[in-house]
């Protein structure tokens, strides 16, 4: 019985030092965000969206930045971006928790960094194929679940909700990066369709699951954190670290690559 206990306790404490390595890792490089105060960072654009002015067809695209503070050593936080064909302007649809209501839906700069943080571009649907989609995404925001509930760990939060909607339109397939803690939210249910559209996870809680899928390929969730491997990208998924692969194995237009 010792014994047994024994081995239990080492199995625990090598696999919490497993998941903590990339996060305590991104805590020791520092510099994650470029300014000290939330109300002097930056918020202008990086320059990676098309110009509604230069580009007159829809556009679809899905981001992520490092969550701010010490957030960002575990997380990203993540959002969708359109643009209708001919609109003058984007809106950002995200979550975020300090308000009642936590569903944005706004016009807003698609590529703008998340108080300092600098946005990676997850995924990149321009012309008809996006004009199909926007419509879909309107509907999803309006009947997402918990549109006044924000918890940052495990869920539901803004990647719960960016996951949520990627799953409810139909043809809208992305599948978010390991370090998006909450995607793997799945409320009262057990099993679900990843994001990326061809496979399946399963999750206690947002606490533990395993996710398995084309664009995702294999991910192990333990208290929130994740790690795995993804065949199509050429890449490893490391808590805190995120994925480190060759390719996107999401759809990207050819002027975005």
């Amino acid at each position: 019985m010792k014994r047994t206990v024994k081995r239990s306790a080492a199995w625990f404490l090598a696999s919490l030092t497993i998941l903590m390595t990339g996060p305590l890792l991104m805590a020791v490089s520092g510099g994650l965000h470029g300014a000290e105060n939330w109300q002097t960072a930056s918020r202008e654009s990086a320059d990676i969206a098309p110009k509604p002015d230069a580009f007159d067809d829809a556009v679809v695209q899905v981001y992520g930045a490092r969550a701010w503070s010490w957030r960002g050593y575990f997380a990203v936080h993540t959002w969708i971006a359109t643009k209708e064909k001919g609109a003058t302007q984007y809106r950002v649809h995200e979550v975020t928790g300090w308000r009642h209501y936590v569903v944005s839906s706004r016009p807003s700069i698609p590529d703008r960094r998340w108080y300092g943080a600098e946005p990676t571009l997850y995924a990149d649907i321009r012309g008809d194929e996006a004009a199909r989609l926007i419509p879909g995404i309107y509907d999803a925001i309006q009947r997402y679940p918990y549109p006044t509930e924000y918890e940052a760990w495990p869920g539901p939060n803004s990647n719960t909700f960016t996951a949520w909607v990627i799953r409810d339109v139909p043809g809208l397939e992305v599948a978010l990066p390991n370090h998006a803690i909450g995607k793997d939210y799945l409320g009262d249910r057990l099993i679900a369709a990843v994001p990326g559209g061809s496979g399946y996870q399963v999750s206690l809680g947002g606490y533990f699951g395993l996710l398995a899928g084309v664009r995702e390929g294999l991910e192990v969730n333990i208290l929130g954190l994740s790690l795995g491997v993804n065949p199509l990208a050429l890449g490893i998924k490391l808590p805190g670290i995120g994925e480190l692969a060759l390719r996107n194995p999401n759809a990207m237009a050819e002027s975005a690559d």
